[in-house]
């Protein structure tokens, strides 16, 4: 007779087993679906491979009933923001236009809830969340790569890295997608010891477990599809110079080439003038802090280098083919203010 599948699973054993810890997911609105899937997984899978209870979890929310995710699946809510144990652990998840689902409600039972000693996460865009609620104040954080121009705004007191995760104290964060496996493997690892984790990362076909040291986003070379080390090299000093733009010729000095060698090589790998590939990366983060802040159009400018107002709207409308102005307004249910 054939074995059945559960019959072949070889346990994994754990030593000092306690009470289940569970795990409190709050689904905001238009979450991200992988994030959380992510994160819940790696429990369900811990229970499985150790033979043991060793976590639980509910899905919350604001009302109670149900709440979707941003590709439109919806789930039930297995409760509303009541009062949770002290032993519960809170995770936020996070999606499209987080300003806007975070409401006031949401912020005054996370700071009740953590004013009771609970430990608290962020998951994908989340982090803004419990920045709002200033649960992350003096701490070290991470935010999805697209969501960081703007929290790097917001919140000047959080010290915000480019981490896949952070664990500062009790309070988590992650950039977002399969960082969350990373952070729960983290979290299962440090309660059971690094064997039940290795078990669980297996079963997810998970082979290469990043740490908090590890960047979410590729490297330059890998992002361009070009491996060239000086061209990475400008690219970086550009990526960090972005409020005062450096000329293409202080560039070209700082990698031991002339100007004239720079512009052909980004004609030749990027199709582009070091000018032209500069402004691009200025708008791209303009455009960020338009979408994600309450900035007002005349400090984004001057954040992305640009002296003139006018020059920024002429620069900005040739590129993306609509005014700052008119993007902030198409854009103003997601400002903060949208609390």
């Amino acid at each position: 007779m054939d074995k059945s599948p559960s019959q072949d699973l070889e346990l994994t054993p754990v030593s000092g087993a306690k009470r289940p810890r569970r795990f409190v997911f709050v689904l905001l609105d238009r979450f991200t679906l992988l994030s959380f899937a992510c994160a819940i997984e790696p429990l369900r899978l811990a229970n499985r491979m150790s033979g043991q209870r060793l976590y639980t979890w509910v899905l919350a929310g604001e009302g109670g009933g149900t709440v979707s995710c941003s590709n439109g699946v919806e789930f039930g809510l297995d409760m509303d923001l009541d009062e949770l144990s002290r032993d519960d652990v809170v995770l936020v998840c996070g999606g499209e236009d987080v300003q806007a689902a975070t409401s006031k409600r949401l912020i005054s039972w996370l700071r009740r809830e953590a004013r009771r000693g609970l430990a608290m996460g962020g998951l994908c865009t989340a982090s803004y969340v419990l920045a709002r609620a200033g649960l992350l104040d003096g701490k070290r954080a991470t935010i999805h790569w697209e969501n960081q121009d703007g929290f790097e705004e917001d919140f000047d007191e959080i010290s915000l890295t480019r981490s896949v995760f952070v664990v500062d104290g009790n309070r988590m964060s992650t950039a977002g997608g399969t960082s969350s496996i990373d952070l729960m493997l983290k979290l299962i690892a440090d309660d059971y010891g690094e064997e039940l984790a290795n078990v669980v990362a297996d079963q997810l076909i998970y082979s290469s477990i990043r740490t908090d040291r590890d960047s979410q986003r590729l490297s330059i070379p890998t992002r361009i599809g070009v491996r060239h080390s000086k061209l990475a090299q400008v690219i970086k000093m550009m990526e960090a110079n972005i409020e005062e733009p450096i000329s293409p010729a202080l560039l070209a000095q700082e990698v031991g080439m002339s100007t004239r060698q720079l512009e052909r090589l980004f004609r030749r790998y990027l199709n582009r003038s070091p000018k032209r590939y500069y402004m691009e990366l200025r708008l791209s983060k303009a455009r960020n802090l338009l979408m994600q802040t309450d900035m007002s159009v005349i400090n984004v400018a001057l954040a992305c280098g640009f002296a003139s107002p006018s020059h920024f709207s002429k620069c900005y409308r040739a590129q993306y083919d609509t005014t700052p102005y008119r993007e902030r307004g198409s854009h103003a249910g997601g400002a903060p203010g949208g609390e």
